[in-house]
């Protein structure tokens, strides 16, 4: 399938705040005048664009929920041919879009993207995990093209050092880029904004 639109893949494990994160990007992308929809992927039901569209983040028909009913793995590397239909209909639909995410059901450290779904992913943790998991060296997080550690906020309440993930991280992520944000506060999105606009929309942001 011909690829048009630019394509960000957002991966990490259930709860890591996938979601929460688009909450908070689409609204600061479609102010600097980019055109986002969304394709969510979940086992069994449409939660996370149900989510989407509760919270009127985008118009409800820009987002579209993709079952998988298996593991999210096979939606999103071996078999993405779901994706990739859920796509050709946003595009078809709306043939002005600059981006579409396209978010994973929520997996482990060991969930990567195929590279003929997207053009670039982000790997989503959050520090509830542990100080531990950049020494894991999950594929997920080596290989993604931006890592974004959330909840930084929450790190004095489950005994989680920053400076020993971001120590880690960077030593294993050896100059790839890594984001630490508070989706609740807006605190480290800019960094998640540049990389897009860096990476898949080759401007600058406004």
């Amino acid at each position: 399938m011909k690829k048009s639109v630019a394509r960000l893949g957002v991966g990490g494990p259930v709860g890591s705040g996938k979601t929460a994160l688009l909450e908070r990007l689409l609204p600061l992308l479609m102010q600097q005048g980019i055109e986002v929809a969304v394709v969510t992927n979940d086992l069994l039901t449409q939660e996370d664009a149900d989510r989407l569209k509760r919270q009127g983040v985008l118009p409800a028909n820009r987002i579209v929920g993709v079952e998988t009913g298996s593991c999210p793995h096979t939606a999103i590397r071996e078999d993405p041919t779901m994706n990739l239909l859920a796509i050709r209909n946003l595009e078809r639909a709306f043939p002005e879009l600059d981006l579409v995410f396209v978010e994973s059901g929520g997996d482990n450290l060991a969930s990567t993207f195929s590279y003929d779904l997207i053009d670039a992913y982000i790997f989503v943790l959050d520090v509830g995990a542990g100080d531990d998991i950049p020494r894991k060296n999950g594929p997920g997080f080596m290989q993604a093209d931006l890592v974004v550690i959330n909840k930084i906020d929450i790190a004095p309440y489950v005994g989680a050092d920053l400076n020993i993930i971001d120590r880690d991280a960077t030593e294993r992520r050896k100059g790839k880029p890594i984001a630490y944000t508070n989706c609740k506060t807006g605190e480290g999105l800019d960094r998640v904004m540049q990389f897009i606009f860096d990476k898949l929309l080759f401007q600058s942001v406004r």
